[in-house]
């Protein structure tokens, strides 16, 4: 068996737990190319793999992969009561994680292992595998756009005569999945629960359950989950106003539409049959996809879709069925699971304010006296400092860093890497009056890619500053400036380019070629007025090992002075 390498992937997974559920993983890993290691207390867990992986390392305890450097990602396929020691000793040492569901079996324990995570920075992602099925995805995609109607009721069965467990019950082992589902379709938490189960096998372990939830739109949903069952069955219905949809994950066809109407005779509903529509879908595994996008996440440091938060979500549902499964009903609170969600996807200064509606991504941070309003989109890693005001309609990137005391106004599109100074000035009109009302006349103003605006500088509205641009301090910026150049002044004019790395470049050589002094890089006019870099597109990321400055900028022109003195000798 030989693997498929990712290109230049520089993650490298170890699976711990190869048995059930764990060799699926290990095999998926193995062909993406990332498999590392595996761990596992049983002896024949290499006798049986050496041959197949080769290359691969073998640990039978958990301590030596923890403390192996090579080891950048742990995937744990453990029965759920170690998920969390586990995890929390694998994010404490560094690594990113991803975790079998549930994520724990105590939503105190989840909420540390998501802060922690967060607060070390690290990737943490739960096996909530259905949320990678294509039909799951096809299924959240049609009801987004309305093609089902007002939707009425889901209820899913997950029944087998399968793997019968001592250490959890059926509820915790199978209705992990069918809840992930659930709220990612509804996009909400249930406000109610209600379980029902019995004990057949072993006193206290529940072999069948019946879970009832009641939505804050009115929607209500089942799960029936068992593994004494004469059939494998794994359906899911949703029931909508203008369309039902099937997810049976067991036939051929996986998703099915039926367009069936209820028409009122003499005041009685009748129903019309229609003849269902299977839907297209991609063929395409979904524990591949799944392990893709943990890889994905790892090497682009972004939030999976089943993050710590998602899994947390779960958690707190599982709970609640494990409570009326032992005492009656449970009440939940959709607000507080909503705000528990949004403080551990991105950090809020207890003096700062969020407003309901604004979308911060995961990974954010937003500092003292700040306010985002309603209606602003920020994305994820990026940093708001002390007393910056986002108005709504504002769309700021990736990693974008705005220091103290900024405005950015309606209007504003800042994208990924853009540096603002302290106290820069950005405007959305040109000719402003308190006595008249432009609200609806303001002009966009674009700062691209990498660019820099320098403190204190006035940046006038309705033009764009270019890719990797940079503003000097105090600027007054009248009109669009080229990528990579370099604009000082009142009225900024253009003194010079500079490279991606916010290094002046000097004079062209013969062939009109300008160096990076810090990374090598090549920079030539393509056209009057038009710098391009001949080593990496403007769009590429930058390599990991020129993401991180090794020498300050007074360091490398004095060693550029020197160069050019010896040269001159």
């Amino acid at each position: 068996m030989e693997s498929l390498q990712l290109n230049n992937s520089k993650t490298s997974v170890a699976v711990v737990g190869v048995g059930y559920w764990g060799k699926n993983l290990v095999r998926n890993f193995y062909d993406l190319g990332v498999l590392a290691a595996l761990c596992d207390a049983e002896l024949s867990v290499e006798t049986n793999y050496s041959q197949i992986y080769k290359g691969v390392k073998f640990y039978r305890d958990f301590e030596s992969v923890l403390s192996d450097p090579s080891v950048t990602a742990i995937a744990l396929a453990t029965p759920a009561v170690t998920h969390y020691e586990m995890a929390k000793a694998a994010l404490q040492a560094g690594k990113d994680v991803f975790v079998e569901k549930p994520l724990a079996t105590d939503v105190k324990h989840g909420e540390d292992l998501v802060r922690m995570a967060n607060t070390k920075g690290r990737i943490l992602m739960v096996g909530h595998i259905l949320r990678y099925h294509p039909a799951i995805l096809k299924l959240q995609q049609l009801i987004q756009e309305g093609t089902l109607g007002k939707i009425d009721y889901l209820y899913s069965n997950r029944l087998n005569i399968g793997k019968i467990r001592t250490e959890e019950n059926i509820l915790w082992s199978f209705a992990p999945h069918d809840i992930s589902v659930m709220l990612a379709l509804l996009n909400e938490m249930p406000i109610r629960v209600s379980c029902q189960g019995s004990a057949y096998l072993n006193q206290d372990v529940y072999d069948v359950t019946l879970s009832h939830f009641n939505f804050p739109s009115g929607v209500q949903a089942h799960i029936f989950v068992s593994w004494l069952h004469p059939v494998k069955e794994q359906k899911l219905v949703v029931v909508g106003s203008q369309k039902m949809a099937v997810f049976d994950d067991t036939a051929e066809h996986k998703l099915t539409l039926y367009p069936h109407k209820v028409e009122w005779v003499n005041r009685i509903p009748t129903a019309v049959k229609a003849n269902g529509e299977s839907v297209e879908l991609e063929a395409c595994e979904p524990l591949r996809a799944e392990c893709q996008h943990f890889i994905h996440c790892v090497e682009s440091r972004i939030s999976p879709v089943t993050n710590g938060a998602e899994g947390l979500q779960v958690l707190r549902v599982l709970d609640a069925c494990q409570l009326a499964l032992q005492n009656g009903p449970v009440q939940l609170s959709p607000s507080y699971a909503s705000s528990a969600k949004k403080e551990l996807s991105y950090f809020v200064h207890e003096s700062a304010y969020v407003d309901e509606g604004a979308v911060v991504g995961a990974g954010t941070k937003i500092w003292h006296f700040s306010h985002v309003m309603k209606g602003a989109e920020i994305g994820e890693r990026s940093i708001i400092g002390q007393n910056v005001n986002i108005d709504g309609g504002t769309v700021i990137g990736n990693n974008v860093k705005i220091q103290n005391n900024v405005s950015v106004y309606t209007g504003t599109i800042v994208e990924d890497d853009v540096f603002l100074g302290p106290s820069c000035v950005l405007t959305n009109v040109t000719n402003p009056r308190s006595q008249v009302n432009r609200h609806s006349l303001y002009e966009t103003t674009y700062l691209r890619r990498g660019c820099t605006v320098g403190a204190n500088a006035t940046i006038v509205c309705g033009i764009d500053i270019g890719r990797y641009a940079f503003v000097g301090a105090g600027s007054v910026v009248t009109k669009s400036v080229p990528d990579f150049a370099l604009v000082v002044g009142n009225p900024a004019h253009q003194v010079g380019w500079m490279s991606r790395h916010g290094h002046r470049l000097g004079s062209p050589d013969a062939e009109g070629v300008m160096r990076c002094p810090e990374t090598g890089y090549r920079y030539q006019g393509v056209e009057s007025g038009v710098l391009r870099c001949l080593d990496l597109d403007e769009e590429d990321p930058l390599p990991s090992e020129l993401s991180v400055g090794i020498k300050s900028y007074r360091q490398l022109k004095k060693e550029n002075e020197h160069e050019c003195s010896v040269t001159r000798s």
